[in-house]
């Protein structure tokens, strides 16, 4: 079975694409993604003390939450770590329960620097005026979703998405780029409606979720980020019943966002402090590696055109 297909876009989509600890079938994550499908609740805790030492700024970063929350606190735990140590600062971690806490404590200055996947970075950035892109993985400039099916479906890989249709489907968080945007959108493209799956589609809130739930049979297809899915395959925890189907175009995607409020606390040249620390980072170095990525390059604003674009269009961007 070929494990990279890629989705054919026409019309619409070429015009603008030319623009620029999971554990599988376990029964406390398969509850609780079961409980998330359709749910959302803004929640915000705090990962440890905020107080500064010794006179020393504190920077506040939050990442939506698209992983299970074991993988967050050990990737953010460890950026926290290396960028205190790197920038004199003191860097808290504070995890969130969904996408939209990440964009509502951006916006209110609760959280400084945030790790948005596309769309989320395009809301918050138009909530926030002066908020600013400071970079992303090299991976992010040619990123991809894959579409998952059970094995039960007997679906071979294709670049045709329709045979989908009839399938109980569920994305990731409704406000997911790779797990519901650009998804929607190229099912779209291919005359599959996006919301017209039998019985609605689900949103399990994680990637992960959406893998445990294909995986039960309890969805027979869904759709997730590739470099979720790469990681998840390589450490041997995707479920057997767990294959791929389709992969989709590249598009941009997941950024460090830095908040107005955090630059006139710290200091003018912290966006250009955060873009070093990032873009500085040996090869070998743990984040890196924790990331799933060769380096952090720099972006800006207009990498998220395209997603600013099809969110307007699909009515997730106002």
């Amino acid at each position: 079975m070929s494990t990279r297909r890629a989705v054919r876009s026409g019309g619409l989509g070429e015009h603008v694409l030319g623009r620029r600890g999971f554990l599988a079938g376990s029964a406390a994550v398969l509850a609780a993604t079961l409980a998330a499908c359709g749910r959302s609740s803004p929640v915000s805790s705090s990962g440890g003390s905020t107080g500064s030492s010794g006179g020393r700024g504190t920077l506040s970063i939050g990442a939506i939450p698209d992983q299970d929350p074991e993988v967050l606190q050990r990737l953010y735990g460890t950026v926290a770590g290396s960028m205190s140590a790197a920038l004199d600062l003191d860097v808290v971690y504070q995890p969130v329960t969904d996408y939209g806490a990440a964009v509502s404590l951006f916006r209110t200055g609760d959280l400084d620097l945030v790790w948005f996947g596309g769309l989320t970075g395009v809301q918050a950035r138009l909530q926030t005026p002066g908020a600013e892109p400071i970079a992303q993985r090299d991976i992010d400039a040619d990123f991809h979703s894959v579409f998952v099916v059970n094995a039960s479906t007997g679906l071979a890989p294709a670049d045709d998405l329709t045979p989908l249709a009839p399938l109980r489907f569920t994305y990731g968080s409704e406000t997911s780029t790779s797990g519901r945007l650009m998804p929607a959108y190229f099912l779209q493209e291919q005359g599959v409606d996006p919301q017209g799956f039998p019985g609605g589609p689900c949103f399990s809130g994680s990637h992960d979720a959406t893998l445990a739930l294909v995986a039960s049979g309890t969805y027979l297809a869904g759709v997730l980020n590739e470099q979720v899915w790469t990681s998840r395959t390589a450490d041997g925890s995707v479920d057997p019943a767990v294959v791929e189907y389709a992969r989709t175009p590249a598009y941009h995607d997941y950024h460090w966002l830095l908040g107005p409020q955090a630059t006139e606390r710290l200091g003018d040249d912290l966006a250009g402090r955060l873009t070093g620390y990032f873009t500085g980072l040996p090869a070998d170095d743990e984040v890196l590696q924790l990331f799933g990525a060769g380096s952090f390059i720099e972006t800006e604003p207009g990498n998220y055109t395209q997603i600013e674009e099809i969110g307007r269009a699909l009515g997730l961007v106002s």
